[in-house]
């Protein structure tokens, strides 16, 4: 396949994944077509990388179905000055896609090899303003935080008490909570008071948020 039959799928994927379900941000449609999703997958999986759905990309990882990236995007409504905490890089696409949008993107992977080829590839393809580390999504990035936005692309049992604590007041987390099968997408708005609030956005199935060391 050629560059411009990608582009032509790419194009079709947010015409009937996105446009035709609920995705409106202007700003989230134009990253996911910007956003080359076939250079993201494994090289055997390229024709299919606009399909609607998860593809594996090793290590027991996936890469999210094109809707709930952009669906998580939308609904941490990203500012063009705001600083963006996502936890779990993967193959590095939400990165991407974050990056488009909002001024500096901090990403978390727990996988050597993922975020290796993660940081490989976005440097590739010219994206400067994210910053990839190794290590336990768990305990967040303190030393960058506070964050306007937090993204999480596997499902904890609960959400964290460290990344609540370094969400910025008016700042939003959005992340799958609970065990495979039994997972709810949630966004959590920390109040200016500190309190926050939840909002249940529907059922999700992601991968396990694993510890180090699991």
């Amino acid at each position: 396949m050629t560059e411009s039959d990608f582009d032509a799928l790419r194009d079709e994927m947010v015409r009937t994944q996105l446009e035709r379900r609920d995705v409106t941000d202007a700003r989230v449609l134009e990253a996911m077509r910007q956003v080359p999703r076939h250079l993201f997958v494994p090289d055997g999986l390229r024709q299919v990388a606009y399909d609607d759905r998860p593809l594996p990309i090793g290590h027991g990882q996936t890469i999210s179905q094109p809707y709930i990236v952009a669906l998580m995007t939308q609904l941490a409504q990203p500012g063009a000055t705001e600083r963006v905490l996502e936890v779990g890089t993967g193959c590095g696409y939400q990165a991407a896609v974050l990056a488009r949008i909002v001024r500096e993107v901090f990403s978390i992977e727990l996988i050597p090899e993922l975020a290796e080829a993660a940081e490989s590839r976005l440097r590739q393809l010219g994206i400067q303003n994210v910053t990839l580390r190794l290590g336990d999504g768990h305990a967040g990035w303190p030393e960058r935080a506070p964050f306007d936005l937090i993204l999480v692309a596997c499902a904890p049992p609960e959400p964290p008490a460290s990344l609540l604590e370094q969400l910025a007041p008016g700042g939003r987390l959005v992340l799958p909570v609970g065990t495979l099968g039994v997972q709810e997408l949630r966004r959590i708005e920390k109040l200016p008071d500190g309190t926050t609030r939840c909002s249940r956005e529907g059922g999700v199935a992601f991968v396990p948020m694993l510890r180090k060391g699991s």
